[in-house]
């Protein structure tokens, strides 16, 4: 039979995937985004049915900034913004552009298990760098600076994935100190920097980038409004946005997104972005605390933080082989994904990320409890 599935979203009845980092589908903005659209092609303006500028459309940039410099609170410039299909598509660009199969690059241990899976599809070579409760650990980097010269460090700056946890501003001037002593680039994929619910985050790796020439920053509009727009930017110095926007793909394609982004704008124009992202923030956060409250409720011998921002519980089972986990729960209809995809040397295999975005208080909380039970009877 023909797969006529239109999203990744494809879950048997009745099943509840835990380990989702999927927005629901009644947070999607459809009115929003189909207001904003018939306001543009009110206008009969066809150019953004032509072939886009390499760098994006300008006047969205320029919406972009507008919306940016208020956020961080310090100014943003519409040349350092490069306007990209999301932060999956911007990583394997970054790979392309800067490296060459055989590198070495760090990445955080845990880390996001599809960013690594494109950094195994480009050869590179990754070495794990540890987290504590501060982020990096710039002990650990700095070891490896005496072994390995990489091509980048890859950080998920703020609210990791799948930790939650945020690298303190002091770490931050420090990895920005090395990457300049040691010429390496920061990736730092920055998509959850807008989602806080109890902490204000330090400020933005791509506040930097008008003096910091070693600093990519990665973001997207798939946390913030809607993952089917395919739409994110980089924020970065006018040297690397001239690489970025320099190639090959790009002056043949003639850009990505100009029609999308064209639709966007009376998004950002009209305060629709911040709106939506006020009430993402109000929403996840208490479906934030569901998860928290059934966490204590049936699993009290689950050891985590709770995230003060972002999508995900990184949840520790002692003595718990959660691979193992991850098969027998399906039996229970109720689904997670297991550390050892976050690990990038096969480790953290007593370890789970449970998301909080999808799913409402009362699904959540049920499906904690099948978790419970499948423990209960299997381990």
């Amino acid at each position: 039979m023909t797969d006529l599935s239109i999203t990744q979203i494809d879950l048997p009845s009745g099943f509840i995937d835990l380990g989702m980092g999927d927005p629901a589908f009644e947070l999607l903005p459809l009115e929003m985004i189909h207001q904003s659209a018939a306001t543009h092609f009110s206008t009969g303006d066809p150019s953004f049915l032509q072939y886009g500028a390499e760098q994006g459309d300008r006047y969205f940039r320029g919406s972009l900034a507008n919306f940016l410099t208020k956020s961080y609170d310090l100014p943003v410039d519409s040349d350092q913004l490069f306007v990209t299909t999301g932060a999956s598509a911007t990583l394997d660009l970054i790979c392309t552009s800067f490296t060459q199969p055989g590198d070495v690059i760090f990445v955080e241990e845990p880390s996001y298990f599809l960013a690594l899976r494109i950094f195994k599809d480009h050869g590179l070579r990754a070495i794990a760098i540890p987290m504590d409760e501060d982020g990096l650990s710039l002990k650990v980097l700095d070891e490896k600076l005496t072994e390995f010269n990489p091509k980048f460090v890859y950080t998920i700056p703020t609210f990791q994935n799948p930790s939650g946890v945020t690298l303190t501003p002091a770490r931050r001037d420090h990895l920005i100190a090395r990457a300049q002593r040691h010429n390496f680039l920061i990736v730092a994929d920055e998509v959850y920097h807008f989602l806080a619910y109890a902490l204000v985050p330090p400020r933005a790796f791509a506040t930097y980038t008008a003096q910091v020439e070693q600093i990519i920053s990665v973001n997207s509009f798939s946390k913030i409004l809607a993952p089917g727009l395919r739409l994110g930017w980089v924020q970065a110095h006018e040297n690397i946005i001239k690489r970025l926007t320099g190639s090959g793909l790009l002056e043949s394609g003639g850009g990505v997104t100009p029609f999308t982004s064209a639709l966007l704008r009376n998004v950002i124009e009209s305060g629709g972005l911040a709106a939506n992202i006020a009430n993402l923030r109000q929403e996840y956060a208490a479906r934030r605390d569901a998860l928290e409250a059934a966490l204590g409720t049936y699993l009290p011998m689950a050891e985590y933080q709770v995230p003060p921002g972002g999508f995900f519980f990184w949840v520790r089972l002692p003595g718990i082989d959660t691979a193992t986990l991850r098969l027998k729960a399906q039996e229970f209809n109720v689904g997670i994904r297991q550390g050892g995809l976050f690990s990038s040397n096969a480790g953290l295999s007593n370890h789970i990320r449970l998301g909080f975005c999808f799913y409402d208080s009362g699904t959540l909380r049920e499906g904690v409890k099948r978790l419970r039970d499948c423990l209960e009877k299997n381990f």
